[in-house]
């Protein structure tokens, strides 16, 4: 697992200078689902984070501490604004908000070109906004107990590469 953290910072260090040697903008998209929540209530569809959840947040803000996020982007729910405010605080970045099922695709690309953007999402969204993004059908919904997965995406042109990294704390 240390190894997967630490591949991390050398993953962005290269897209970082792969943008600076053309003249071809990089846009490099991080997507995260939301940490962990609180589940003993059935009936709230708006849950806040647990401990474990709260401590995962924290954790992500450690990730991506060296990354200069122009954007970040969450759904309007508790647990995922949560997740990503630790980031928005220390970045001193305004959280936008998003619908995962109305978003104009190309007028969000077309915003974001040459950017790096951080989106968290929920276990059946992530994996959809990233095949958009893709342009491919490639991941599944994520189970609902799964809160590791961090998809790295970066397109240059019409070059698009993914990665999907497994960070558990």
């Amino acid at each position: 697992m240390q190894k997967i953290i630490l591949s991390l910072p050398f993953l962005i260090m290269m897209t970082t200078i792969s943008a600076q040697e053309s003249d071809l903008k990089t846009t490099t998209y991080f997507l995260i689902r939301h940490a962990e929540k609180v589940r003993s209530d059935a009936k709230n569809l708006n849950p806040d984070l647990d401990e474990r959840g709260i401590q995962r947040a924290q954790k992500w803000k450690d990730i991506f501490q060296f990354i200069d996020f122009q954007y970040i982007y969450s759904t309007n729910f508790t647990r995922t604004i949560k997740t990503v405010e630790p980031i928005a605080l220390e970045k001193n970045i305004e959280i936008s908000m998003y619908h995962p099922t109305k978003i104009d695709f190309e007028l969000f690309k077309n915003k974001t070109l040459g950017k790096n953007i951080l989106i968290v999402g929920h276990s059946n969204s992530i994996p959809q906004f990233v095949n958009v993004l893709i342009n491919q059908e490639k991941y599944k919904e994520v189970d609902d107990t799964e809160f590791s997965h961090l998809y790295i995406i970066t397109i240059k042109g019409n070059q698009i590469s993914d990665h999907l990294l497994y960070i558990d704390f």
